[in-house]
């Protein structure tokens, strides 16, 4: 079974202070995801990580997400590239250290998009490293852009493009939050096309600096592409609980906001 994991931003680092990287949360996931991939030889995960406070701070600077023309602004897209890969790489050595196989894959070095929509990334390397028993860590990342020179490419951008070409069976979004919260701060269980109107205006931004959008953005965008593809189930559960992550891969529990096409 293929899960894709999301560690959000505001998880792995305090989005509010610039580079700041949490590293005792991280360890305790990658302890989480390792004891999982170790009781389940079946499972096969793809991780993937928001910038938090590493890249969402340069490319707010620089204003990358609008398109990058100007030398100032390649020299910005340049900047951001390096501040994201910086905590891809803290991401990747924490990994490694509790016995993780990790891989990690940049983005930007072969991922094109066409206003801001990702339309080609290498498949071939994650497959492989899937099929050999490694996991592939991706990251938000910048991008070259056809019609914007280059832009922002955010973790969920990426989720969406693989999920095409990938056999991804579930996605799991982590925050600090336990799920999706309806305007009674209450976690609404399920969200499907039938009732998006109705929690929508529930649904909020993103504490901190980010410039990919907050709650909202994500839920759309994930909802809209569990219509494409079939099966697929999403799911958003709060990162800060111990061992949750782990119970939720080997399905002990099925906890937070439950996202599907209905």
């Amino acid at each position: 079974m293929l899960t894709f994991i999301k560690l959000g931003g505001s998880l792995i680092t305090d989005k509010k202070v610039e580079s700041s990287y949490r590293e005792s949360v991280m360890e305790r996931l990658a302890h989480e995801i390792d004891a999982a991939l170790k009781q389940n030889a079946d499972l096969q995960i793809l991780l993937g990580h928001g910038s938090g406070s590493f890249g969402h701070f340069a490319a707010k600077r620089y204003r990358t997400i609008e398109g990058v023309h100007t030398a100032e602004e390649w020299r910005g897209f340049a900047q951001v590239a390096s501040v994201a890969g910086e905590l891809s790489n803290l991401v990747a050595k924490t990994l490694n250290s509790v016995g993780v196989p990790v891989w990690r894959i940049q983005p930007s070095a072969s991922a094109l998009s066409r206003d801001g929509m990702l339309v080609n990334m290498a498949i071939s390397p994650i497959e492989t490293a899937l099929a050999r028993g490694l996991v592939p860590l991706v990251y938000g990342d910048v991008g070259l852009d056809e019609a914007l020179g280059g832009t922002i490419l955010s973790t969920e951008k990426i989720f969406f493009y693989l999920a095409h070409h990938l056999p991804v069976q579930q996605i799991l979004l982590l925050g600090e939050v336990e799920g999706v919260y309806d305007q009674n701060k209450q976690v609404i269980p399920q969200i499907t096309p039938a009732n998006l109107p109705e929690v929508e205006k529930a649904l909020g931004g993103s504490a901190g600096t980010d410039v990919t959008g907050g709650m909202e953005t994500k839920v759309q965008d994930m909802l809209a592409l569990t219509r494409e593809v079939p099966g697929l189930t999403i799911r958003i559960i709060d990162g800060t609980q111990p061992d949750l992550l782990r119970k939720t891969l080997l399905g002990e529990v099925q906890p937070g906001t439950l996202i599907t096409a209905g």
